[in-house]
This record gives structure tokens, sequence and C-alpha cells, in this order.
């Protein structure tokens, strides 16, 4: 039986951290630290408990049923599983994630250097896409590409943003700021929570689990325990890079005491410490982040569409590497203004059906309590999506007024409720009867 030698395993859990490590991932917490100052480690809690433990969650969920979304999706029958399985990858995929690690990284890591024109970012396209589809092609290598060439890259310019961040800070701790004064945890648990980082690990558990099985292990005990492991690693190496973000932009408010993101943060931070070769140090672990994870989401999309389409894994990634640069090409801004609503929209499907999937045991039939579930789940997430998106006269009142509304998590109660009634109704039936199939 095959195993996974020690050097290997480390690999696929660098690989799994890199493929979570997005440009968002980096720049959102250092505004969270800003904003919780002196009740950062309240905040901190908050934010690891949904920034990390969702995405490793969800990994153990798709582990456990060998890395597709269509066996976590079973339940809900064929038709709603692959609906909501196109979904999520179109959404995470070339529709708005991929193209955005694109911009993300062109904004951040080479505007300051080659300004921000068309002309600019379409080179930049060209050369990244063209980079991302060379790697995504050859998914056999994923392990050796990212997790034992890339990543270690990567975590030598994360130790040295984050040791700095600890060792070096610009500052004192200052004062929380508007809601974190009285709920620093809650408000530390939204702002992870809304890293979204639990869609892609919907996406990104096949891509783990046929890395697993291009080192030939055969055993699904082992792919799962081995999944798991590298889930493991990942969210650990994901919690002390949000520790030491958070608390960079919580000594660093005097730096920039007007920012709105991470970003100006960052950036301030980097020159203040490094100089002008902190700006190099940022391009590098920004772009990094956002390769690896760039062509996470190009395999993943390879790996589902072909699997759904009569098409072949290689025609999936190119035409997803071509249609994420002309996406690209529209922008950052209007892509997260487009992208923002379909992804909250899909946040309480996904939650929904990882908490059901872990808990799949207790059901005697797991589609009696899946299906109502998952479709208030769907509502909830329609009226999200559309506050979101500016349609405040189509939101009915009514849900504006639920408990945990004005945070974005007014779906809870009613998703909760549902399934409290549901999982008795269950009880309360005899189990299906398997018919034999001789």
């Amino acid at each position: 039986m095959q195993t996974l030698k020690t050097q290997d395993l480390i690999a696929l859990g660098f690989m799994t951290f890199a493929l979570f490590l997005g440009a968002g991932n980096i720049i959102f917490p250092p505004i969270v630290g800003q904003a919780s100052g002196d009740h950062l480690w309240a905040s901190t809690l908050g934010f690891l408990l949904t920034g990390v433990g969702l995405p490793l969650l969800t990994v153990v969920a798709l582990a456990r049923v060998g890395g597709g979304m269509d066996a976590l999706t079973a339940p809900i029958g064929r038709v709603a599983g692959t609906l909501l399985g196109v979904a999520v990858y179109l959404a995470i995929g070339p529709l708005f994630a991929t193209p955005r690690t694109a911009t993300v990284s062109f904004e951040m890591g080479f505007a300051p250097f080659v300004g921000h024109g068309a002309g600019a970012l379409f080179t930049y396209t060209v050369v990244y896409f063209g980079l991302t589809m060379l790697i995504a092609l050859f998914p056999g290598k994923l392990i050796d590409n990212v997790g034992k060439l890339i990543t270690p890259a990567l975590i030598v310019a994360l130790l040295i943003l984050g040791g700095a961040a600890v060792w070096l800070p610009a500052g004192e701790l200052g004062a929380s700021t508007g809601a974190y004064q009285a709920a620093p945890l809650s408000q530390g648990f939204l702002q992870g929570y809304q890293t979204m980082d639990a869609l892609g690990a919907l996406v990104f558990g096949i891509v783990i689990v046929n890395a697993i099985r291009d080192r030939r292990v055969t055993s699904t005990s082992l792919q799962t325990r081995y999944a798991i492991i590298a889930g493991v690693i990942a969210a650990v190496g994901l919690g002390l890079v949000y520790i030491s973000l958070i608390y960079l932009g919580a000594t660093s408010g005097n730096l920039a005491p007007d920012a709105q993101n991470g970003v100006l943060i960052l950036t301030r931070y980097v020159q203040h410490t490094f100089g002008w070769p902190g700006s190099v140090l940022l391009a590098v672990v920004i772009s990094l982040a956002c390769l690896t994870t760039g062509v996470g989401l190009v395999t993943a999309c390879g790996e589902y569409f072909s699997r759904l389409l009569p098409v072949s894994y290689r025609t999936v990634v190119v035409v997803v590497s071509l249609f994420s640069m002309a996406v690209a090409n529209q922008g950052l801004a209007q892509l997260i203004a487009v992208s923002v609503p379909v992804l909250v929209g899909l946040y309480p499907l996904a939650i929904t059906l990882v908490a059901l999937s872990l808990l799949s045991g207790v059901w005697r039939s797991p589609r009696r309590v899946f299906v109502p579930a998952m479709l208030v789940a769907a509502v909830f997430g329609l009226i999200d999506g559309l506050a979101n998106a500016g349609f405040t006269a189509w939101v009915p009142a009514w849900s504006q007024a639920l408990p945990g509304a004005a945070l974005g998590l007014g779906w809870v109660l009613p998703v909760v409720s549902t399934l409290v009634l549901a999982a008795l109704a269950d009880r309360l039936q005899a189990a299906p009867v398997v018919r034999s199939s001789r």
C-alpha cells in the first residue's frame, strides 16, 4: 500500500496553505487589527473561529466524501447538487475570484512600479494567466510545483513580514473604534466569516484529494487522513499569518489613520520599516499568494467541469484561463462590485451544506434534513445577495428584523430552526429501506 513520505505530506500541507492564502487574506486582517486596537486578542479569536475554523471544517467534510462536491451534495439530488456546484465553481472561478487574483496582485504588486494603465494591466494578465495555465496543466505536479517550490518562497517572505510586525511594531496598540469597543469577539467573528474561504474550500477539496491520488495513494482511508492533516497544516499557517497581520494593523494606526482597507496599512508599514525594499517585499508576497490561489482555482475548475462535461481537463484549463484573463481586464473595482453580492448569496448554502455533511451520521434519511434546510438557506442567501447588490426594495422588511441581520447573519436562525424541525421529523419516521440490487 502506497503512503506519503513525511516531506511529501508537509509539501501537501504547504500546497493547501498556499491555495487558501490569496491577497484578500493578507490585506484584510490589518484593517481588523486597526479597528480592534487594544481589544486585539478578542477580535483575533473571533476572526480565527470563522476565518480558519470554517475552511478547516469544509476540508474535513470534503475529505470524508472523497473530495468532490457531487458526493457532498448527493442528499439534495443530482439536479440541485449540480446547479449548486456549477454556481460555486463559476463564482469562485472564472467569473469573479480567479480574475480578481490577477487584478489584486497587479494593483498592489506591480502598479506602483509600472502605473495603472490598461496596457500595463493587459500585459500583466497575459503573463500571469500564462504562468497560471502552465502550472495548472500538470495537476500531478502540484505538490512539487506549488508545495515544494512556490510556497517555500512565499513562506520566507511572510516570515519576514510577519516577524517584522511582531518584533518591529510601528507603534503602540491604538484604541478600539466603533463596534469593536463593545463587541470585539463578535466583530472579529463576522470579519473572519466574510473572508469567504469556506467557498474556496469547497472547490479546493477535490484538488487536495487528487494531489494525494496522483502520488498513487489508493487507500480511501489514507486519502481522507492525509487531506485532513493537510487541512490542519494549512489552518495553522493561516492562523499565524492572521495573528501577525492583525497585530501589525493594531500597532500601525499612526501610519494610516484614515485607511479604509488593509492595502494602505500594509504599504505604509513596509515603507516605514524597510524603505523601498519593503515595496518589493510586499509585491513578492501578494504576487505569490495570488498566483498559488489562481492555480488552485483554475485546477479545481478543470477537475470539476471535465467530469461534468464531455471535454478534457486541459481544454477546461485553457478556456478558464483565457476567460479569466478577459474578465480581469475589466478592472478590480467593477469585479468587486459584482462579485460580493453573488458570493454573499452563496455563503449560507455553503455553510449549511458543510454543517449537515459533518452531522451526516445522525440522520436516518439525510435527504429529509438536507432538502428543507438547504432550501431555506437558498432563500435567505438570495435575500442577502439582493441586499448587498443594493436592491433594498426587493428585500422583505421582516428579514431585516431577524437576529444578526445587520451583521449579514439573519439566515442563521431560520436555517437552524428548519434543521431542528426537519431532524425531529426524521427521527419520528422509519429509516428508508435500502433495496438490494440483486
